[in-house]
């Protein structure tokens, strides 16, 4: 049953996912909201207000010239009044309306904050789209662009559009005053905007000097103070709430409230970041561009708090310090991580042109703060912002409290508690070219992070598999959150990964796009990525419960020398239907004769190709870009999708044999 966000279906699928403090805290906020309507404040003053959280001597001469190259050319492109979010074109940046939606053409109802229904697409437009301008992410490009180049014409277009957003975005007053994330986020682009003015003779008249600016400054402070996210929403969410607010608390410390508010923000920071983060440094939402969200957001806050001077608790540093292990473990050959869970391309802070790999920023931000380690893969990319955190955040851990850290000797491959492993047949060189490495990803963790598990998909004993980075057996992605729930469906969807499906049905229960209401369980029976003392195999086993009177179980073998992945599927229960998926990467060409496919692609300019033997009990059929119902899609990014060929095998749990598929590279 479909269950849309916003309706009373969904609201009492919300509540059930609540516990009593929850409860308590949401009836509060909205006492407070009626009591804000009737009485709403005046900011207090803030005379004598100084910014003093520049940057150190010599930041921006650190700044390697191809990443100031890509940033000053991605920079002219938002002058030009060019920009893409989410797959939508826009030529209107140069005056953009902040309400509008290019997508449907919509645009959000004005009025009060706590009136509009921002979750409505048909009244709202396409909210993503709305908020993602107002993030004001491009401007700190633009404002970096300023800093490399001293061309005041970044400058003047970052003041001319701060202006026009706090005019047209009075405190309280539409749809940027719904989401505390959107707040956090801004705070922290206007305090790195104002760090990267420093030089431009307008700077204190836009910030400290000007009246509007600290109006929205404190009116953005008193808010998520009051409306923090709670309970089973205390994900991503509060972190970014924290870290911004934690942000302007230091840098735009110019209030009667900063001190309390820094304080009760870093105290929320450290404890978000531990009840988010396992203790294997992976993130708990299993999804991983949210790893990179957060890991991004906590080095921005830590950048404030040691250029501030503020004292920072142990744990937070050593959560990043196990998070940027953790990522540097799970990435590929090519530096690409796991695509796991949702991803909406969120980020911290950008102040990077287009080409530069986020995740090789953070490995490189990494190696600059904690020290790389020797089985860290190479970081061989540049960016602009490792050498700006670098010069602000104090490097390593320096906490007396901190000797018993230790970090892992070599390279991890099974994580426990997320239950993530990942089966590796390493890179060989010779020949007319070599092989390239094989990556499998092999999941059998939990659903998702706290009750609602909001941005987890329904990909239990899934397996990702690359080669030399290139998608075989893909992760389809996100695509999309709001406004397409047929899509929302397919994308997180048991059918929408490389796992199997009985009677039709997810593993997990479904109530809502960013809600589910019963989650399968997993657990991890076998784990041996670097195969037995003498043997050249790796192997995982695991099983979960999601259908009620059956187990799925799945064995995953990768043996090095045949270069062969094997995979194994038993259903241990009653008869019945089932399908089994296996989604092609976009660059896979695919020939499916009877139960026997041919895959074939390219990689810098070599053919490659490969044989999938698929389980001959069931019957199999290529889908390719289908629509009704969607099948056959891999999105790359939120907001884009392309056809590319799924697989699927359709028949019963028939027999104890089980369901085996073998691939095999040909390298």
């Amino acid at each position: 049953m479909t269950v849309s966000a916003g309706s009373a279906g969904w609201y009492l699928r919300r509540l059930s996912r609540m516990g009593p403090r929850e409860i308590g805290g949401r009836t509060a906020d909205a006492v407070r909201r009626r009591r804000w309507r009737s009485a709403p404040p005046d900011c207090p003053s803030a005379t004598g207000a100084r910014f003093t959280a520049v940057l150190p001597a010599g930041t921006i001469a650190a700044v390697p010239p191809d990443a100031a190259k890509r940033l000053v050319a991605e920079a002219d492109r938002l002058m030009a009044g060019h920009a893409e979010f989410f797959g939508v074109g826009r030529d209107d940046l140069a005056d953009p309306d902040w309400w509008y939606d290019p997508k449907t053409g919509r645009r959000a109802p004005e009025g009060h904050a706590f009136d509009v229904p921002y979750r409505n697409e048909d009244v709202a437009g396409d909210i993503k789209q709305i908020w993602e301008l107002s993030r004001h992410q491009y401007l700190t490009v633009l404002a970096a662009a300023y800093a490399l180049t001293g061309d005041e014409r970044y400058a003047e277009r970052v003041a001319g559009h701060l202006r026009s957003w706090w005019e047209a975005n009075a405190p309280l007053r539409g749809v940027h005053w719904t989401s505390g994330i959107e707040l956090g986020i801004r705070l922290l682009s206007w305090v790195w905007i104002r760090r990267l003015l420093d030089g431009w003779p307008g700077a204190a008249g836009l910030f400290e000097d000007n009246p509007v600016a600290l109006h929205q400054i404190w009116h953005h402070q008193r808010w998520l103070a009051a409306f923090p996210s709670r309970g089973s929403s205390a994900n991503n969410h509060v972190v970014a709430e924290a870290a911004g607010q934690f942000a302007a608390a230091c840098a735009f410390g110019w209030f009667p409230a900063s001190a309390r508010w820094r304080a009760e923000a870093l105290r929320s920071l450290e404890r978000q970041l531990r009840s988010n983060t396992f203790g294997s440094g992976l993130n708990r939402e299993l999804a991983t561009e949210y790893h990179g969200l957060v890991l991004e957001l906590g080095l921005a806050a830590l950048a404030e708090a040691d250029t501030a001077g503020v004292p920072v608790p142990a744990p937070v540093r050593l959560v990043l310090l196990r998070m940027t292990d953790a990522l540097a473990a799970v990435v590929d050959g090519r530096l690409r991580p796991p695509r796991q869970g949702d991803a909406d391309d969120g980020h911290g802070l950008v102040v990077d042109g287009a080409g530069t790999d986020r995740w090789a920023s953070l490995l490189a931000t990494g190696d600059a703060v904690f020290g790389r380690l020797a089985w860290w893969p190479a970081v061989t990319g540049t960016d602009v912002r490792t050498p700006l955190l670098a010069a602000l955040i104090e490097p390593a851990l320096t906490e007396p409290a901190e000797p018993s850290v230790t970090r892992p000797a070599s390279r991890p491959a099974h994580f426990a508690d997320a239950g993530m492993t990942i089966l590796r047949a390493p890179e060989e060189t010779g020949g007319t070219g070599g092989t390239g490495e094989i990556w499998c990803r092999c999941d059998g963790g939990p659903h998702g992070f706290l009750s609602i598990a909001a941005h987890a998909h329904a990909d239990a004993l899934s397996v990702e598999v690359r080669h030399d980075g290139v998608d075989v057996l893909a992760d389809p992605g996100t695509f999309c959150y709001h406004g397409q729930p047929e899509w929302r469906r397919y994308f997180r969807s048991t059918l929408g990964h490389n796992t199997l499906e009985l009677d039709g049905a997810d593993q997990s229960v479904s109530g809502g796009p960013f809600l589910w209401t019963r989650h399968a369980r997993s657990r991890v029976l076998v784990a041996d990525a670097s195969g037995a003392p003498g043997a050249a195999t790796a192997r995982w086993c695991a099983e979960h419960d999601g259908y009620r009177g059956s187990v799925h179980r799945r064995r995953v073998e990768l043996t090095a020398a045949s270069r062969e992945l094997r995979v194994v599927d038993e259903v241990r229960g009653p008869r019945r239907a089932v399908r089994l998926a296996f989604h092609l990467g976009p660059a896979i060409a695919a020939d499916l004769t009877g139960d026997r496919a041919v895959l074939a692609w390219t990689r810098d300019g070599e053919d490659r190709s490969a044989a999938l033997d698929l389980p001959g009990q069931l019957s199999w059929r290529a889908h390719r870009g289908e629509s009704d119902p969607p099948l056959g899609w891999y999105s790359a990014g939120f907001g884009r999708k392309e056809p590319a060929t799924t697989l699927v095998g359709t028949g019963f749990t028939d027999g104890a044999a089980g369901f085996t598929t073998v691939l095999r590279f040909f390298d």
